[in-house]
């Protein structure tokens, strides 16, 4: 795991000063370091009969859509609001200094469906959040919360459901 975490670049000061942000787009840009990142995470849910992984906007479309197609399960999208073309089921959530919405088509998972949801990042967890109460309102049965990386020092883990959070890297 060290060798993939060494690939992921720190850019300091960005969003804002003080934020050093974990640039994922390298690990993304090598194809073996990525190759072998969905690998791994993949290999975590072999034969527990997924049917759809949800990938959250918009790095989370790129770990998700990876990850349904080595599990042979449907992808879903959430989306800011405006960007789905059909009927949607919205969420607001709190964010440190505001709010954000999120949206998701109201026939993209089915009562029982198990769903495995998916993003790039797990900081402070309320995106991830919003998005967990969404599937579960749809009925969907949420199987795992996986990320390509986790901000440990951030405990995004406490605002999702216990037990069904895994990160392939933590910093």
């Amino acid at each position: 795991m060290d060798e993939l975490k060494s690939i992921i670049r720190d850019i300091p000061d960005f969003p804002k000063k003080g934020i050093i942000f974990k640039d994922i787009t390298t690990l993304l840009a090598d194809a073996k370091s990525y190759q072998r990142m969905i690998d791994l995470i993949s290999h975590r849910y072999v034969g527990q009969h997924i049917d759809k992984v949800v990938g959250v906007e918009a790095r989370g479309f790129i770990i998700g859509s990876a990850l349904a197609y080595k599990l042979g399960a449907g992808v879903v999208l959430v989306r800011k609001p405006g960007k789905l073309p059909s009927e949607t089921f919205s969420k607001t959530y709190d964010l440190e200094y505001g709010t954000d919405t999120l949206e998701i088509h109201t026939d993209a998972i089915k009562p029982g469906e198990k769903i495995l949801i998916a993003d790039d990042l797990l900081a402070t967890g309320g995106t991830t959040a919003a998005v967990v109460d969404m599937v579960q309102k749809m009925g969907g049965e949420i199987v795992e919360c996986c990320f390509m990386v986790e901000l440990e020092f951030l405990d995004g883990k406490k605002r999702l459901p216990e037990g069904k959070v895994f990160s392939l890297l933590q910093f």
